[in-house]
């Protein structure tokens, strides 16, 4: 087989491009979009400069220009398909799916018409979100949702750990409480709504908590990362092997 070198590209394999918050003192932990040992195949990251957690719940479309730019950088060291890392990133993923030439899959959100489909007819899928306030009628509509009551939202500003790691920054995170706050979401909203039968954890930082979640309320639980593997397995087709 003969390789040729693509202009510009001093590395090769990494097929998933993640757009990065401008933070550094929230903890990343395995299981969340920004460690790379959350995923079984090797993936790139870029920060958004000055897209800072404060800006994106502000909704600042002034920094589209800088996501395109940060995306475009992605493309030129190889990777086929680009994802973000905050649920709210929704707000820019009509123009850079426009700008750029691959894939572009921003936000956890834009799993949400595919979970609509899949439960019955008067059932809800419920979201636990970094922020409440934020998740909007505008953010909802972004990625294909028209039908408000069919989605109940519960956030997890309010949770104390949560709030310190993820929203304040403070430098540390506490896992156990952190999991403990996010399986208490849980159980609330499937008490408040039995309707919902599917859970999107929207927040980037949430997947850790998956496992965690679904044991405590016996259903299905969709997050980035499990939208992350899905766009990985259709960019990069494995062969299949086995006997008959």
């Amino acid at each position: 087989m003969l390789y040729k070198a693509k202009k510009g590209q001093a590395s090769y394999g990494e097929a998933i491009g993640i757009l990065l918050l401008d933070t550094s003192f929230a903890p990343y932990v395995p299981g969340d979009v920004a460690n790379a040992t959350s995923y079984s195949f090797p993936v790139r990251f870029k920060v958004v400069n000055g897209l800072t957690v404060e800006r994106i719940f502000n909704k600042e479309i002034k920094f589209l220009d800088r996501v395109i730019e940060a995306g475009k950088e992605l493309i030129e060291h190889g990777v086929r398909a680009i994802t973000g890392d905050c649920g709210f990133m929704a707000l820019f993923q009509r123009e850079v799916a426009k700008q750029l030439e691959v894939p572009v899959f921003l936000s956890s959100l834009l799993q949400l018409p595919f979970l609509t489909r899949i439960i019955g007819e008067g059932q809800k899928v419920g979201i636990i979100t970094a922020n409440s306030k934020i998740l909007d009628d505008t953010l909802l509509r972004e990625v294909g949702i028209k039908d408000m009551n069919s989605v109940y939202i519960k956030g997890v500003e309010g949770k104390e750990y949560f709030r310190k790691a993820i929203i304040e920054e403070v430098g540390w995170l506490d896992f156990e409480k952190v999991e403990k706050e996010v399986v208490s979401a849980a159980k609330e909203m499937t008490r408040e709504d039995p309707k919902i039968k599917v859970i999107l954890l929207e927040c980037s930082c949430l997947p850790p908590y998956g496992a965690a979640v679904q044991e405590a309320i016996n259903l299905p639980v969709f997050d980035y990362i499990t939208m992350i593997n899905y766009v990985y397995s259709a960019v990069v087709k494995k062969n299949f092997k086995g006997f008959m």
